[in-house]
């Protein structure tokens, strides 16, 4: 009797799972083709995919139309998807590995690092692949100084990760102020200022193409440990005895969010919330198990940005920097799925 009714619980959980990636596909689909429509110029939907398939045929069109679709909104659109699916794929594979839901990129550094790294660049007047690579360095130096930080004795604990994380954030965060204070408050220093603030509008082919590397494949190492991460969020003696090495494995996780976290930064600047908020909204759609999880997070992180990057150049004529916007949602967001998890939690 057992038997039987376990054959018809993994049908419905495999159809229910299924329902939900539609459901996930759809809702970013529908995001990027509003975002490609809306804004000062509007264009209709079918318009779009025409104009898409004469681009893919004949080239770009001399219509103003044409030429704000593919060569202004898509880039952006594209840039705005992968940056979100990395933050949010790197916010739910630290939360597993650390086992704790309120860990994000933030809290290893990476992102000050990064910052660091990409606001040096633009004082001493670098851009394009340079930018990108100096915002890299930063990232995995401020990864490689936490990793020394918190070995002690051949090991490396999660709890001493955490705070040589806020350690090592910490410093970063005083040399990006040391950075600002010597730019050139008419020059370098609102570039600097604004590019903290996080904005896609210097997308480009050439600046997507310049992030797809890094963001992918820092994607796609995090999806082949999804397995593991499920392992790791286990206690260290138990992942030990399944045969995980919690110190090897941990640390290619956290290159990978490297990677990912310093090309976003280096292409967007400071986006946060994306790696706190989406992981919880996605843990509760499709649960804790990591297989799921971690594509789950990557749709709805990529459909999230899209939506707050749309409403970023389309509530003002002005451009709202985007860390604004995001921290302005995500905050109360987080707040509520906060304590939505602790009623569950504390329920008896």
């Amino acid at each position: 009797m057992t038997v039987a009714l376990d054959h018809k619980a993994l049908p419905a959980a495999s159809m229910r799972r299924a329902g939900i990636f539609s459901a996930l596909v759809l809702l970013l689909l529908a995001a990027m083709i509003h975002a490609i429509s809306a804004g000062r110029f509007s264009v209709a939907p079918m318009e779009i995919l025409a104009i898409l398939s004469r681009a893919a045929v004949d080239g770009v069109g001399t219509e103003m139309a044409d030429r704000i679709v593919a060569l202004v909104r898509l880039p952006r659109v594209l840039l705005a998807a992968l940056s979100g699916a990395a933050l949010a794929v790197g916010g739910a594979a630290l939360q597993g590995v650390f086992r704790n839901p309120l860990v994000s990129p933030q809290v290893l550094g990476i992102s000050q690092g990064a910052a660091f790294g990409g606001a040096l660049a633009i004082l001493i007047g670098i851009s394009g692949v340079m930018l990108l690579g100096m915002a890299f360095a930063g990232g995995l130096a401020a990864l490689v100084m936490v990793g020394l930080l918190a070995r002690i004795d051949g090991r490396t604990e999660v709890i001493t990760v955490i705070l040589s994380g806020m350690v090592i954030g910490a410093l970063f965060a005083a040399l990006v102020s040391i950075v600002q204070f010597v730019a050139d408050p008419n020059t370098s220093l609102p570039a600097i200022v604004y590019w903290l603030m996080g904005s896609f509008s210097t997308a480009t082919w050439a600046r997507l193409s310049l992030a797809v590397p890094g963001l992918t494949l820092g994607l796609f190492v995090v999806w082949l440990l999804r397995y593991r991460i499920n392992l790791l969020a286990l206690e260290e003696q138990e992942a030990r005895s399944l045969g995980v090495r919690p110190d090897k494995e941990r640390w290619l996780v956290f290159i990978a969010i490297a990677l990912m976290t310093g090309t976003s930064v280096a292409v967007a600047g400071i986006v946060g919330w994306i790696g706190l908020v989406v992981p919880h909204a996605a843990r509760i759609i499709v649960g804790e198990d990591h297989r799921v999880l971690i594509p789950a997070s990557a749709l709805l992180g990529a459909a999230y940005l899209v939506f707050v990057d749309t409403l970023a150049r389309s509530l003002t004529s002005a451009e709202i920097p985007l860390g604004v916007l995001t921290a302005l949602i995500g905050a109360p967001v987080f707040a509520l799925l906060l304590r939505r998890h602790f009623r569950q939690v504390n329920r008896p």
